[in-house]
């Protein structure tokens, strides 16, 4: 259990507990935002909506060297882990496309939903709070601001609700640099 642990731990500290991704959330939450503002009709503005979820990669690769987070961290197995952690959410988009042509009203706020869900397994990998908590959050926020309000409202919320995760991880990864100078 202890070599389990270290490789946790290594996760934690190489990868910032996958800071790069949220800030990365908030870039695209923007994009899905000016998205909504504008006057596109609505099957326009959904396939937009995908295309600004395309670019969470290589938006990530690009803020992993602003701030020298480990993108890969080839020599911990549990990265492989991480990668399948999130491999799952694109199978989730398939629910989302066809939501697109169905309901697609509701699509952004599915896409909202499948986001904090798929965060949930990140709370054991990073034994973060944060991720165990907006999580759940999240999901139950898109769902019901997605039921009673516009997607501006929902990208908006998205876009702060990605702000204050990212600084509660910042403030979990900064604990954690404390706690292993005082060990």
């Amino acid at each position: 259990m202890n070599n389990l642990d270290a490789l946790r731990n290594d996760c934690i500290i190489k990868q910032k507990r996958g800071l790069h991704f949220i800030f990365t959330s908030v870039i695209i939450w923007i994009g899905i935002l000016l998205v909504n503002l504008s006057s596109m009709p609505l099957l326009t503005k959904n396939l937009f909506t995908f295309m600004c979820t395309a670019l969470l990669l290589p938006i990530a690769f690009l803020m992993s060297k602003l701030l020298k987070i480990d993108f890969q961290n080839k020599d911990n197995p549990l990265t492989v882990l991480g990668v399948l952690l999130s491999s799952n959410q694109i199978l989730y988009l398939l629910i989302a496309m066809w939501i697109y042509s169905a309901i697609p009203n509701k699509m952004v706020m599915v896409i909202a939903i499948i986001f904090g869900a798929h965060l949930l397994p990140y709370s054991w990998l990073y034994k973060s709070k944060s991720y165990l908590i907006f999580s759940i959050v999240i999901s139950f926020l898109a769902l019901f601001i997605g039921l009673t309000s516009s997607l501006v409202v929902l990208a908006s919320l998205m876009i702060i609700i990605e702000l204050v995760f990212g600084f509660t991880l910042v403030l979990e990864n900064k604990r954690e640099i404390e706690d292993s100078l005082n060990d």
